[in-house]
This record gives C-alpha cells, sequence and structure tokens, in this order.
C-alpha cells in the first residue's frame, strides 16, 4: 500500500510535469532528439526540385517516367533514466528535497519520450541496483517510474555511479538516450562513463542543493553524512573549516566539468529550490541546432 503522501506527491508532480511538457519542453525535445533512421513510406512521380538521388530507377524503368522514394524519420527511440536514490539525495534546504526534484525530472523527461513516441524505462540505483524498470510505453508506465523513484526505500545509502553504468551496459545492448540523474557526489566511475558514452548517448543532470554552498557562522554543529551515517562535528565559526569545505565543493565542482568535457558531454545543471524549464529548455534547444 503506497502512503497517501506519496500518492498526493505524485499527483502533484504529474500535474506540474504535464504543464511543462505541452508547454514548453515537447518541441525542443522532438528536435534536439531526432530518430536514429529513415522508414521507407512510398514511391511518387520525381517533380522538379527534388533529390536526384532518391530516383528509384527500377520503378522509374517500369513506369517510363521517373519516380523517387519517400521516406519518413524514424521517430521512436529508447530512453533510459537512472536515478540516483543515495542518501545525500535527502537532503534539502528549501521546500524540496533532491531526491523529489529527481522524481520530478523523471517524469517531465518520461512525459517528453511519451509524447514523441519513445519508450522509457529506468535504473534507480545507490551503490547498487535498487530497481530495474523496463522500457515501455505509456502513461502509467511513466508515473509507475515516478513512483518507485519517491516510494521506494532504498537497501543502501551510498553512491556508485560506476555500478549503475557497468549494469547499463550489460542490460541495455542497443543504442539509446541516457539521462543519469545524480548529485554526482561520488569518484571512480570515469571508465564505466567512457564506455557508456561511447555507447549511448548519455546527458549528465547534475541537482545541487543551495545548502550545500553555504556555511553557516553557527559555532559548533553536529552533522550527519547521509550516506555513511557518520557523525561529525563541524566548527563553522572557524572560518578555515568553512574555506576548506567550499574549497573541496568547488574542486568536485571543477573535476567534474573537466570530466564531462573530456567525453564531450553536456550537462543539464539543477539547483533545487529553483525554476529547472529554463535549463531543459536551453539544454533541448542547443542541441537542436546541431
Amino acid at each position: 500500500m503506497i502512503p497517501s503522501e506519496i500518492v498526493a506527491a505524485i499527483r502533484r508532480i504529474e500535474i506540474r510535469a504535464s504543464r511543462v511538457v505541452n508547454s514548453m519542453v515537447a518541441g525542443e525535445y522532438h528536435s534536439a532528439f531526432k530518430g536514429q533512421g529513415l522508414n521507407f513510406a512510398e514511391v511518387r512521380e520525381y517533380a522538379i526540385g527534388d533529390d536526384v538521388r532518391q530516383i528509384d530507377w527500377n520503378v522509374t524503368a517500369k513506369a517510363g517516367k521517373p519516380h523517387i522514394k519517400l521516406f519518413n524519420e524514424e521517430r521512436e527511440l529508447t530512453v533510459v533514466i537512472l536515478a540516483d536514490l543515495s542518501g545525500s539525495g535527502q537532503f534539502g534546504s528549501t521546500t524540496f528535497t533532491k531526491r523529489e526534484v529527481i522524481a520530478e525530472l523523471t517524469a517531465i523527461l518520461g512525459l517528453s519520450a511519451l509524447s514523441n513516441n519513445d519508450r522509457v524505462g529506468a535504473l534507480l540505483f545507490t551503490d547498487e541496483i535498487e530497481a530495474l524498470i523496463p522500457v515501455k510505453k505509456g502513461r502509467s508506465h511513466v508515473l509507475r517510474l515516478v513512483r518507485d523513484v519517491l516510494a521506494i526505500e532504498p537497501r543502501s545509502r551510498r553512491t556508485s555511479i560506476d555500478t549503475v553504468l557497468r549494469y547499463l551496459l550489460r542490460f541495455q545492448r542497443r543504442s539509446a538516450i541516457v539521462f543519469l540523474i545524480s548529485d554526482f557526489i561520488d569518484s571512480g566511475y570515469e571508465n564505466a562513463l567512457a564506455l557508456a558514452s561511447a555507447q549511448y548517448d548519455v546527458v549528465p543532470i547534475v541537482v545541487q542543493d543551495p545548502g550545500e554552498a553555504r556555511i553557516p557562522e553557527s559555532g559548533l554543529i553536529q552533522g550527519v553524512d547521509p550516506e555513511t551515517g557518520q557523525t561529525v562535528i563541524i566548527n563553522t565559526s572557524d572560518s578555515t573549516v568553512r574555506n576548506e569545505i567550499i574549497s573541496r565543493r568547488n574542486a568536485r565542482h571543477i573535476q567534474l566539468t573537466k570530466l564531462f568535457q573530456k567525453y564531450n558531454l553536456i550537462p543539464i545543471n539543477v539547483e533545487v529550490g529553483k525554476s529547472y524549464v529554463d535549463s531543459l529548455v536551453r539544454f533541448f534547444t542547443a542541441r537542436g541546432r546541431f
């Protein structure tokens, strides 16, 4: 039995995501992720201005007049969402947690895929695979993805992007669009990312909370690492401590940027508490130009 608060959250996300997809995202999604090929549609008589390379010489010979082949874009694609359910996703300094934002992004991407007749599935992960949702079509299927992101109680609280990417390489043999949604507080996954980016169209979506970049001067505070459960005492009044925390965060950001650049990956950066719609539209629009 799904708790009533989860059901209410799914409904809210469905309404918001549907509005975003219908008004802003669907067209840009279609332009950004074109079909993988062309399907033969029909043959018709040649007209001035047609591409002579499309002339069907067999039909032309039989009919005694030039005819050309017409093709339709093969629209159906496979979309796989990799959603990070590790403990750090429970952090939230605003109205929502990172995990709730990941669920909403899952809904928007799933409904965008659905609007273009694409199939969508998901791998929900921590440092292990928490759930595998096979690729399918249908609105109820997309809402199942959202439900699982919100409702599943992970067996682990740690993160391993390496694990989910290597599992994906075994599970998804054909090409796919892969949205990797995480805060990317992890390491040791560069080789797996290299293999995945060579096999799939990988789009990293980096979800960050503004509270992670602010260290208030509040004296001694007790903190708990959400992924290890380790308790630490931090002297936030010590500028050296604050600067060290900020320095580590900035270094991680620089390292992540360089890693994405190395494999020609363009990330979508999302900040909890701010509208992510503009980031999605800018990304899809930019991709659609190429």
